[in-house]
């Protein structure tokens, strides 16, 4: 029937149809913890994992899609956090190391562009980039990079110290926020969380959880690093250069309540009260006791060291997971999960002992692949493998496709949709990725370095040496043997350097950028 329709009615109209339109868009939940390696996800099906499962990350792969081969553009916390808000590499946001300067709020942002289309943003937990939030209109921070116990949080109106556990903490001010936001509006969140990061000090409920786990020994935990020089001048090892009292939680003797080398107490027992630190200690006596005790060789003290290490590593995800399971829950008890994109991440990838090392920076697998887990109902199917090359410049575009938003040009990310949406590699997505580390010299010793790393090799520029390493991850996953300069590698240099030169071209990068000492 033919229908007359005033002005007014007409307006209405497309009113309601820019109303249903926007009732269309999806939420954005956001989960990001620090430090989180694949390793200890046990939906990637590593040998840790099975030990120290994660059923509830796991539910978000289960539900939607894992991505099996994602890395950061640049292995350290700020700067990866960095290129996630921003969508580009550090060299064009301006954050290329943790302490250099603070993050540029003026700049364009995921959540500003977000916000400009309608909705409501909001910040709960790690922030990490020296500055103040911009483009959230609810945000919730930690100092710094905040403390296990009884931290403080940060707002743009005070700072207040909280009494309980980090994590629990930012799992309940979030679900605070799902309860009071505006209904009428989408949301983007995210719930930043301060575990697994260094000193991995477990909820109290969890001091003794993996103490009788013997978890499998990585097949290069006493690697001599040979042909290797940057690896052989890094100061991450686990077995000579953890803080033995602030992170490996030793004290001085048989029933001692004093820590070993503590640099920064404050960070650690300082926010427990007298109470939290006499259970804490109470937790590790017997297995302190048994140390001071036991006979052993160094080579034996080594592998205890990295026991304990992942014990506690491990125990302080055990929390996180409960947290996504809490938010999950929420989700499917509400409905919001039938319209509500989910993404678990981690800031960089981490070392759980291969080469000997805790920590990040490399490009090497450990540190540079990242977790990325995403969950969308009747967009990304159950239980969808994505195999192609993706990385975190990646996120931001990703995001505002799935939101039908335009993408900037600017942003030198690509969107990765139909990725998860189809499980497949579409034939013109990227085959390479590009990589660079500033911080040197810094924490830990790592060389400043860039590189280029393709479905099979890896070639890395140490700029400072003028030092390069050639890997061919197939023959050798571990990335023990430089092939560079090897007899028969003459044809795949050639072509990893032309690729690294195309893509520095590509991203823009400052010629300066590759000199040493460039922060």
């Amino acid at each position: 029937m033919k229908r007359n329709l005033t002005i007014g009615a007409m307006a209405l109209s497309a009113l309601s149809v820019m109303a249903q339109q926007t009732e269309k868009r999806p939420n954005i939940i956001f989960i990001l913890s620090d430090d989180h390696a694949t390793q200890a996800i046990s939906a990637y099906g590593h040998p840790i994992s099975a030990l120290a499962p994660t059923p509830n990350i796991d539910r978000i792969a289960s539900n939607g899609a894992i991505l099996r081969n994602n890395y950061c553009a640049n292995s350290i916390s700020g700067p990866s956090r960095a290129s996630i808000l921003t969508g580009k590499h550090s060299h064009k946001n301006g954050f290329l190391a943790n302490w250099n300067r603070a993050f540029d709020g003026s700049q364009q942002t995921l959540p500003k562009i977000l916000q400009a289309n309608g909705y409501e943003t909001a910040l709960i937990g790690k922030w990490h980039l020296i500055s103040k939030p911009t483009g959230f209109d609810h945000w919730m921070i930690l100092n710094d990079q905040g403390d296990y116990y009884n931290p403080d949080f940060i707002t743009e109106r005070d700072t207040v110290q909280y009494a309980g556990y980090v994590t629990d903490l930012i799992t309940t001010f979030t679900k605070q926020w799902l309860q009071t936001r505006e209904e009428d509006q989408p949301f983007f969140l995210m719930m930043n969380h301060k575990a697994p990061h260094r000193n991995w000090v477990p909820a109290e409920r969890y001091y003794r959880l993996y103490e009788d786990v013997t978890f499998p020994l990585p097949a290069t935990y006493f690697d001599d690093y040979e042909g290797r020089f940057a690896a052989a001048h890094q100061e991450m090892n686990i077995y000579r250069d953890m803080y033995e009292g602030h992170d490996l939680k030793m004290v001085t003797g048989v029933d001692s309540d004093t820590l070993l080398y503590d640099p920064w107490p404050h960070a650690f027992l300082g926010t427990m009260t007298a109470d939290e630190q006499k259970r804490f200690f109470a937790a590790y006596r017997e297995r302190n006791n048994a140390f001071h005790t036991t006979p052993m060789t160094e080579k034996e003290i080594a592998e205890w060291k990295y026991q304990r290490y992942l014990q506690d590593y491990l125990a302080t995800i055990r929390a996180v997971d409960e947290s996504v399971g809490q938010l999950l829950d929420y989700l499917e008890e509400t409905g919001l999960d039938e319209n509500t994109l989910i993404i678990y991440s981690s800031d960089q990838g981490f070392y759980l002992g291969e080469h000997g090392w805790f920590d990040k920076r490399f490009m090497y697998e450990e540190s540079f692949g990242m977790p990325l887990l995403m969950q969308y109902k009747g967009h990304i199917k159950p239980g969808t493998q994505v195999e192609g090359l993706t990385q975190n410049i990646d996120f931001a575009p990703t995001l505002l496709d799935f939101c039908g938003i335009a993408i900037p040009d600017d942003m030198q990310g690509e969107s990765f949709r139909e990725l998860t949406e189809t499980g497949r590699t579409p034939d013109g997505w990227r085959k390479s990725l590009y990589y660079h580390y500033y911080e040197y010299p810094g924490f830990h010793s790592v060389r400043a370095h860039c590189g280029v790393k393709t479905e099979r090799y890896k070639l890395i520029y140490f700029y400072g040496e003028q030092i390069w390493e050639l890997y061919d991850l197939q023959n050798d996953p571990h990335e023990i043997d430089n092939l560079y300069g090897k007899r028969g590698t003459e044809q795949i240099t050639r072509e990893l350097k032309q690729e690294l030169k195309r893509l520095q071209a590509q991203y823009e990068l400052p010629e300066d950028h590759l000199q040493p000492g460039k922060k």
